[in-house]
């Protein structure tokens, strides 16, 4: 091993060449913008370097609205088509497959209405689902919120009547003014900001409601199976999402070079997508919070949950890094398999050595 110090100048001198030689021949590669995505479509816009943030805030919210509502205010609601209880194993694999089967009967369902009715079908399809979705489930959680604020004041009946005064009109008024103008603003605003508001309120509702609702192994199953499915529906030929993809940049891709024509200058190395902003699909980030907040409600351990939480970021950057010589990557399998695997040596640490 050399100890001279003018040899390890020499050998640093020579890295730093090579990592200078490197950047500019990543420098000297065109440049190609990824894909146009309507700004309809539900997905979380922000700079490549900022993508941990809105991770982070669904992971955060969601996680304090379900241990509100499971823990705080003991409210147990979870259900499956399949019972653990009675099933064990089998019910969770089964809850895990029929979740996937459900995702991918839509995905094909959604794909099929394009090609008859154009893409601006998805307005309607993805309007209708955000209104419901984000009636009842704000209704649900704030109707926890005004119950944990309501039990700290003395049981008299006027707190009691005044109490059903909010939670049977007042609250459901006002929670439908406020999805009324949620959906309004969504397909109407043009800010940027606006949307990503939205797309962030509705991920992190469907999230947290989803892990008090699911039993926590069948989670862990349909985070698989839905993983599974992403890697399918994105990089599969006939994938359904790629076919969305492909049939929103048909309509309004106004380069001149074909789709066939771009991927192949990117496979010869000739070209590199740019990446310097990101879309996180509004699936990637319930996904995210739900195992986050399903990994707290069943371990109540903060460090698992941060750990997870780590390795979730961890497995976003990877796939990020490799979308500069991919149109478009699944947001979901590494990510969540990592995610699953930090919660599972750490678990596994608890049980046996703490």
């Amino acid at each position: 091993m050399p100890t001279n110090p003018e040899t390890l100048d020499i050998e640093d001198d020579d890295q730093e060449d090579h990592e200078l030689n490197l950047t500019i021949t990543e420098l000297q590669k065109d440049i190609i913008e990824k894909d146009f995505v309507p700004h309809f479509l539900p997905t979380y816009r922000v700079k490549s370097s900022m993508y941990p943030l809105p991770v982070i805030i669904a992971i955060i919210v969601a996680g304090i609205l379900a241990y509100l509502t499971f823990v705080v205010a003991g409210i147990e609601i979870e259900e499956s088509y399949f019972p653990e209880d009675e099933l064990g194993a089998l019910g969770i694999v089964l809850n895990g497959v029929l979740f996937t089967v459900i995702a991918a009967i839509s995905a094909f369902t959604i794909i099929f209405l394009m090609r008859k009715l154009g893409v601006g079908v998805l307005k309607y399809i993805f309007g209708l689902s955000f209104a419901f979705v984000s009636f009842f489930i704000t209704l649900m959680f704030l109707d926890v919120i005004i119950f944990l604020i309501f039990i700290q004041f003395p049981n008299t009946v006027g707190f009691f009547n005044l109490y059903s005064f909010f939670a049977n009109i007042y609250i459901p008024v006002l929670t439908g003014v406020l999805v009324f103008l949620l959906i309004y603003s969504y397909f109407t605003s043009k800010s940027i900001k606006t949307k990503n508001f939205i797309v962030l309120y509705i991920s992190l509702l469907v999230s947290a409601s989803m892990s008090i609702v699911l039993p926590f192994w069948s989670t862990l199953a349909i985070l698989i199976g839905i993983s599974l499915w992403d890697i399918f529906a994105v990089l599969y030929k006939r994938g359904p999402i790629k076919e969305m993809m492909e049939i929103i940049t048909d309509n309004d891709n106004e380069s001149s070079l074909s789709n066939a024509e771009v991927e192949e200058k990117i496979k010869s190395g000739e070209s590199i997508y740019d990446t310097s902003k990101l879309e996180i699909g509004i699936g990637d980030l319930a996904f995210y919070s739900l195992l986050t907040s399903s990994v707290l409600l069943f371990t109540n351990n903060i460090i698992i949950v941060i750990l997870t939480t780590v390795a979730i970021l961890i497995g976003t950057g990877i796939t990020i890094s490799g979308l500069k010589r991919n149109r478009i990557l699944p947001g979901l399998p590494i990510s969540i398999f990592m995610g699953i695997g930090t919660f599972a040596i750490c678990q596994l640490i608890v049980t046996f050595f703490i």
